[in-house]
């Protein structure tokens, strides 16, 4: 099972969503940004390499607000752990993405979103509308 680490990156009441890349496994889906964890790492610290690796962003990791395992049929099974950042420093510049996005809450289920993503979205969305 591959352990990933995954953030809900928040700003002014927006959440910053990712384009893979054209050409790349599942082309043009938007997801979250985070990645695989390395041998040897916790999540948070693996969270915090994606986020600088992926966005050149240095990010304080909150806390965990969701996990699943989902099976891609053709990748094998994960285990995936969501984190809420809200405190980072610089400004997120795509390094890894066909591009990014911040958007309101409310409008990230209209996004063609990664199957593994849909589940934490529901529970955002329901979160900000309490």
């Amino acid at each position: 099972m591959i352990r990933v680490a995954v953030g809900v990156v928040e700003s002014d009441g927006y959440i910053l969503v990712c384009q893979r890349k054209r050409r790349s496994r599942y082309e043009l889906k938007w997801e979250f940004p985070g990645g695989k964890v390395e041998n040897g790492e916790d999540l948070k610290t693996s969270l915090k390499r994606e986020l600088y690796e992926e966005l050149n962003v240095t990010a304080e990791v909150g806390e965990e607000i969701f996990w699943q395992r989902w099976v891609y049929p053709d990748r094998g099974e994960f285990e995936l752990h969501f984190f809420t950042v809200q405190k980072f420093s610089g400004e997120p510049k795509n390094q890894a993405f066909e591009q990014i996005l911040w958007v309101s809450p409310e409008d990230l289920d209209k996004l063609d979103l990664l199957e593994g993503s849909k589940e934490v979205v529901r529970h955002i969305t329901r979160k900000s509308q309490r």
